[in-house]
């Protein structure tokens, strides 16, 4: 008897919740990762907003993919949607914990989470 056939499984049919929370592991492994090299190599802290920006864009892509691949059609849409309210979050987080403002760099991570985020999708559509 397989044992393994009782376990219950848990499947997220939400494109929108399903991409935020692939968004969130994407962020939390690049910022781990991120950490480490800080901590143990020679880089430096004003190295770290490029970086930043590339985990950001990562993390709304794959959770664009995972939207669009659960949503089957507006890829873009989907992924874009995802892209936008994970920005939100992040931009709500950093509001909220280290009082930062809004400005152009607000701007800049909103457009850009948006543009990785749909075309994440894009490819999680045409992807089976």
């Amino acid at each position: 008897m397989n044992s393994f056939t009782k376990v219950p499984r848990i499947r997220i049919t939400s494109p929108l919740l399903s991409g935020l929370i692939s968004a969130a592991i994407v962020l939390l492994i690049g910022l781990l990762v991120l950490s480490i090299l800080l901590t143990w190599t020679n880089m430096k802290e004003q190295s770290l907003t490029a970086w930043v920006y590339i985990i950001h864009a990562l993390a709304s892509a794959f959770g664009g993919l995972s939207s669009g691949k659960r949503a089957d059609k507006k890829g873009w849409y989907h992924g874009g949607l995802a892209g936008v309210i994970y920005s939100v979050i992040i931009l709500l987080a950093g509001f909220l914990g280290f009082d930062a403002g809004l400005d152009a760099a607000t701007l800049a991570v909103l457009s850009l989470c948006f543009a990785s985020g749909a075309l994440g999708g894009m490819i999680g559509v045409n992807r089976k």
